[in-house]
């Protein structure tokens, strides 16, 4: 099954952003009692409890939007994210340390089996909910544009371009003043969903250049590493010739590079990553609510940019406390809502999940209960 849907993603970004200033304006005054509707409910039953997350950081912005507008409508619900990154995250929603986990990668083949001795028969959920573009962001005085082919990606982040002027960035960047500056590349020092992202597009894109896999611990020595997604930024922002990679939301004022896709250099965008999402599969294979996806990093199509994460919010569809599910439930509801989708957008640049989408999450939201 495909989300070709998203393909109308600047349709719905427009109305998404439409219902976020409409919800500004006036509150919860304006909510309905629909679980997957336009904004929340402050006719439903309140609910308390405490609500813990930990896992993507590349989640975090998104994620104080969805607190906030999730406790608007449930003063009750104690609710706390820790942003550990998304394998940290994983491990202690594998462990029953949280009650969800918020991961920039799907769960593995032995995380499944681990999930259903957390979970029991009723088994998990993955909610393809935040949808990024990966930025390869670079620090370099005097070059605003740079064009990288995935090769020429691959080679500088295993070690083996060592210069700014070196032939293949060059070839690259025709006429542009490069200078022999060093080159400095930055990667995650954490587990991390999003260092899985970025070398599984290497692997697909670059193979015969990137040959240490998709993993999400980063595989080859040399560079320097951050901790989640602020430590790349910061190692990146602070010198002269670095380059690393990260959301997108989180690039600031450093240079972005535009990717090679097919014949076309393509920027980062909301709309390039939904694009590419679209024409995604399904993993196959999974249970019924797993809506974990196989992203397309080798499309030739220049509306689509394919260094992106897709990343999931992941829990049981049982839980063994009433109170807890309810709280789960009702906090995914909002997630998924046209409303939660545009506070996470505006907060984060992510592009909001389509109606589609939506409809095949709110299934698998109405099926959490309590065991």
């Amino acid at each position: 099954m495909t989300l070709r849907s998203l393909s109308r993603r600047a349709t719905v970004l427009s109305v998404a952003l439409a219902g976020t200033l409409a919800v500004t304006a006036c509150g919860a005054a304006n909510e309905t009692d629909t679980a997957g509707s336009d904004s929340g409910n402050s006719t439903a039953p309140q609910l308390s409890g405490d609500l813990v997350g930990a896992g993507s950081s590349a989640q975090q912005a998104a994620m104080q939007a969805w607190q906030a507008g999730f406790n608007s409508e449930q003063p009750g619900v104690n609710f706390s994210y820790d942003p550990v990154g998304s394998g940290g995250g994983r491990e202690q929603f594998l462990a029953g340390g949280v009650d969800f986990a918020g991961s920039d990668a799907a769960l593995t083949d032995d995380e499944l089996t681990t999930a259903a001795n957390r979970c029991g028969k009723a088994g998990v959920f993955e909610l393809p909910n935040y949808v990024s573009a990966i930025a390869v962001v670079y620090n370099l005085e005097g070059v605003k544009d740079l064009n990288l082919s995935p090769a020429t990606v691959a080679g500088i982040f295993n070690g083996s371009i060592a210069t700014w002027n070196d032939p293949a960035i060059a070839a690259d960047n025709p006429g542009a003043q490069l200078p022999s500056t060093a080159i400095t590349p930055v990667h995650r020092a954490d587990k991390s969903g999003t260092t899985k992202n970025f070398t599984d597009y290497l692997s697909q894109a670059a193979g015969d250049v990137w040959t240490a896999g998709a993993v999400e611990e980063w595989p080859t020595p040399g560079g320097e590493a951050g901790n989640g997604t602020s430590g790349v930024i910061s190692s990146v922002s602070n010198g002269q010739g670095i380059i690393g990679y990260a959301d997108e939301s989180q690039a600031g004022d450093l240079g972005i590079a535009k990717i090679k896709v097919g014949e076309d250099f393509v920027a980062p965008s909301p709309e390039a990553a939904a694009a590419v999402v679209a024409n995604s599969d399904r993993v196959e294979g999974r249970g019924e609510h797993d809506l974990a996806i196989s992203v397309n990093r080798t499309t030739t199509s220049a509306d689509e940019y394919p260094v992106v994460l897709v990343s999931y919010h992941i829990g049981c569809v049982q839980y063994d406390d009433q109170a807890k599910a309810d709280a789960v439930k009702a906090f995914e509801a909002y997630v998924i809502s046209k409303d939660g989708q545009a506070a996470a957008a505006k907060a984060a640049g992510s592009s909001p999940i389509t109606d589609d989408a939506r409809g095949q999450a709110q299934k698998v939201v109405d099926a959490i209960t309590a065991g």
